[in-house]
């Protein structure tokens, strides 16, 4: 099963392509989509939904795996993650990728198997489960791959 893990936002999208077979995880791809600051926000939906496009056309992953949105105390910039997480969900929807939510709680027990693990225990088990010499960067990135290694670990073998 190939998974697209994506950890939405709208400055940087992180994005991690795994092939998952067994208990065996590959890594395929991984990076970020950049939008700069004083692009216009309407523009980097647009160039956020296009280079998702591009994603799922290269790559063609199975099942996108995403986090479920929260709001912390900021809720003017997760009204605008939500919007980015919009145009991402769309693009997989278009190109009849199904959708499959995690919270941050469910991606820390299925990577590190515990809950409440620290956000660098969550990026050293994703670079051990996936053999790869260093943390990816940047940051969303390896959040993405934890993202594809919890669906590989959480989800029905459907796809």
């Amino acid at each position: 099963m190939r998974i697209l893990g994506i950890d939405p936002g709208y400055a940087t999208v992180g994005f991690g392509i795994v092939d998952y077979q067994g208990m065996n995880f590959k890594t395929v791809e991984y990076g970020a989509i950049l939008t700069p600051a004083d692009m216009e926000f309407s523009a980097r939906l647009a160039q956020i939904y296009t280079d998702t496009v591009y994603i799922l056309e290269r790559y063609t992953p199975q099942v996108l795996s995403v986090e479920k949105l929260y709001f912390n105390t900021n809720k003017t910039t997760g009204i605008m993650v939500a919007e980015a997480r919009g145009v991402i969900l769309l693009a997989c929807a278009q190109k009849n990728v199904p959708i499959c939510e995690y919270t941050p709680l469910q991606v820390k027990s299925a990577v590190v198997g515990y809950g409440k693990a620290e956000k660098r225990q969550v990026m050293d088990m994703t670079r051990r489960i996936l053999h790869l010499s260093e943390i990816p960067k940047p940051d969303d990135a390896a959040d993405a791959l934890a993202l594809a290694i919890c669906h590989g670990h959480c989800a029905k073998p459907d796809y």
